[in-house]
């Protein structure tokens, strides 16, 4: 594919364009939200606009690998290549998905946290989510109780979903016991998440 189909495509789920990276832990953000999403490219030297502004590509290069090998948790494994147009040069980076979730970003203040890709943003993710991916990892056999079908009706009558906190104040259950129980009805294809630009909702799948 060429860079230009690439530009056209424009930023989406699996593509994040960047004018120059200035903070590598930024970039680790980006990093952990394709590797815990479904993959995805950066291209560093497009500006938001798909403009082609150009970048040193050895200077790039040298900040993605820090961040793939010493901001993310585990290390992400990042293809990259460059390519020139018109005298400037774009660097591609491609992150495959990863089989080790959650793959977590250090901040600048050394906090580590996880991020997931949202059309073209890079969200910060819930609770419910590592609990997913941790109950994913387990080697246990996963097993749905009937019991735990009975809170779907809360799911199916609220059509805009419900968060977390006001789960836990509906049916009454520990906040531990609810995040469980919610990523327990996800795994079997029962809810779905949904980010609607301010916080992360369940409903009904």
């Amino acid at each position: 594919m060429t860079l230009d189909s690439l530009i056209a495509q424009g930023e989406h789920q699996q593509q994040d364009f960047k004018y120059v990276i200035s903070s590598v832990s930024k970039i680790a953000h980006s990093l952990s939200a394709f590797a815990n999403t479904d993959g995805g490219r950066l291209l560093v030297g497009v500006r938001d606009n798909g403009r082609i502004a150009g970048v040193q590509s050895d200077e790039e290069i040298y900040m993605i690998d820090a961040a793939a090998k010493s901001f993310c948790l585990p290390a992400v494994e990042c293809q990259m290549q460059t390519t020139s147009q018109e005298g400037r040069s774009v660097l591609i980076c491609t992150v495959e998905a990863s089989s080790q979730r959650p793959v977590l970003a250090r901040e600048e203040d050394g906090s580590q946290r996880a991020y997931v890709r949202v059309a073209d943003q890079n969200i910060v993710a819930s609770p419910v989510h590592l609990e997913l991916w941790r109950q994913q990892q387990s080697s246990r056999e996963s097993i749905l109780h009937e019991a735990d079908r009975r809170w779907l009706p809360l799911f199916q009558q609220a059509a805009e979903g419900i968060t977390l906190n006001r789960f836990c104040r509906l049916s009454r259950l520990p906040r531990r016991r609810a995040i469980r129980l919610v990523a327990q009805l996800l795994r079997f294809g029962l809810l779905q998440m949904r980010h609607d630009g301010q916080q992360w909702k369940v409903l009904s799948a």
